[in-house]
């Protein structure tokens, strides 16, 4: 079971039916295209093709369980005394005096580049229940990180 938001799960049921609808007509039509090129044996835009196609299905697949296996976080009933799914932690690295702010997500809605971190990163399993004010120390590949948690919100 995956938890993430509403938003999170939108957006991967707009994406499969991105995939189901347009994609796979794409897909299905580029083995044709090239079945008709003639002899399949020697033919490598066809294996190109029908592999293009069971990567895709695979995808597919695989958001389709995701989707079945998801639980939507009612973010009304979150509380912000500790750090979980969806809290918002702005924090203090206490080596470098910098600050940062994620929000700890589902592993299908993490994006770094917006700030959303998965809950499955050292960091957000580093975090995890800890509260306001709380100096925790994470292991991450590089080492070992200091991080004071300055505030937690919830969305």
């Amino acid at each position: 079971m995956a938890y993430m938001s509403q938003e999170g799960y939108d957006k991967l049921v707009a994406e499969l039916k991105r995939l189901e609808t347009i994609e796979r007509p794409k897909a299905s039509a580029a083995i044709a295209e090239a079945r008709d090129k003639g002899d399949l044996s020697e033919n490598s835009e066809y294996e190109a093709a029908k592999e293009a196609q069971a990567h895709l299905e695979s995808k597919i697949n695989r958001m389709k369980v995701q989707i079945s296996e998801a639980k939507i976080v009612d973010t009304s009933r979150l509380s912000a005394d500790c750090v979980q799914i969806l809290s918002k932690v702005e924090m203090t690295n206490l080596t470098t005096k910098a600050k940062m702010t994620y929000t700890i997500v589902s592993e299908s809605e993490a994006n770094l580049r917006e700030g959303k971190i998965s809950i499955t990163t050292p960091i957000a399993q580093g975090l995890l229940n800890h509260k306001e004010g709380d100096e925790v120390e994470i292991k991450i590949p590089r080492g070992t990180i200091k991080l004071r948690i300055d505030k937690i919100t919830v969305g």
